[in-house]
């Protein structure tokens, strides 16, 4: 039998506990970078999601809106997206459940920024942001959202300017304004566009962010591009599916095609976007929080602060 002397013994212990140190501080910092990945980063702010072109997109097409389908469903209203294999497209009008009790629609907007056109996508918050200053009609004229309010965990809808069954649909009021359909330009800053600038308060419900698109906005955007039927390129300006009742619904009873517009759009030939970016797929990680609680009840006819124009 082999003899250690304690001193072999004692240099043996150390080298094992220093392994070992070794080995679990490395585990420790492996777990701390799992977890960071794990946890979601909440956008502070509405930003651009990679998308920048170099033409302005189509001015909005007129469109009557579908049918509201049914209580908790949320008008999101059209917009121009863009694909760099296709140029501009139309994602059209849909009503969308509202992911969570409370949640109001923050459309997206494109905006003129040192000689391009950028993307900032919309949202769900418990209060409508900025989107430009853009009237995308049916309650979003360019400044909060006046096509209704929740109560008590009910959303109510103004018939004014949304096309309401009230068979189905009975918490309903009526408060006209103006500008029902879309009107004017379709991006912000530049020539021909708006030239409205955020507010505080709107900059304050950028920074109480909710969540992002929902998996049936995500699909419906999806049917959208995969449809040469709404490429501004071959509809010039004027998609024969301006509005859905659902998402990803693009045929059948309730679908809205748009007015023909005075001038048909013809894109400056060249337009691109810039190399190795996507339109419309990538976008930053969003918190999801839980609901938030319902508002107090109000009166119907009745705006809550930051949610009706």
């Amino acid at each position: 039998m082999k003899t250690v002397c304690p001193w072999e013994t004692c240099m043996n212990e150390r080298a094992e506990n220093k392994v070992f140190r070794v080995g679990s501080f490395s585990c420790v910092l492996l777990l701390l970078a799992l977890v960071m990945l794990a946890v979601p980063v909440a956008s502070p702010a509405q930003v651009a999601v990679g998308v920048s072109v170099t033409v302005a997109p189509p001015p909005l097409p007129v469109y009557a809106q579908p049918f509201c389908p049914g209580p908790g469903f949320i008008w999101i209203p059209g917009y121009w997206a863009w694909d760099p294999n296709y140029g501009y497209y139309w994602v059209p009008g849909m009503w969308v459940p509202a992911p969570f009790v409370g949640a109001l629609w923050t459309p997206g907007y494109w905006s003129w920024k040192s000689g391009e056109f950028i993307w900032y996508e919309g949202y769900w918050g418990p209060v409508v942001g900025f989107y430009g200053g853009i009237n995308y009609g049916f309650g979003y004229t360019g400044y909060g959202y006046s096509g209704g309010y929740w109560s008590s965990g009910r959303f109510y809808y103004n018939s004014a300017v949304n096309r309401i069954n009230v068979t189905n649909i009975t918490t309903v009021y009526n408060r006209p304004i103006g500008n029902v359909r879309p009107t004017g330009a379709s991006f912000n800053g530049g020539r021909g566009g708006t030239t409205v600038r955020p507010t505080s308060e709107q900059l304050a419900a950028a920074q109480r962010r909710r969540s992002s698109l929902t998996n049936e906005q995500d699909n419906h955007i999806q049917v959208a591009r995969g449809n040469p039927k709404l490429r501004a390129s071959v509809n010039h300006g004027y998609p024969s599916i301006a509005a859905t009742p659902k998402p990803g619904v693009f045929t059948g009873r309730g679908v809205t095609s748009a007015s023909r517009p005075r001038v048909p759009y013809n894109p400056t030939p060249g337009h691109s976007a810039k190399p190795g970016e996507r339109g419309q797929t990538s976008r930053p990680g969003v918190e999801m929080l839980p609901p938030v609680n319902a508002p107090e009840r109000l009166a119907p006819g009745t705006p809550r602060q930051g949610q009706m124009a």
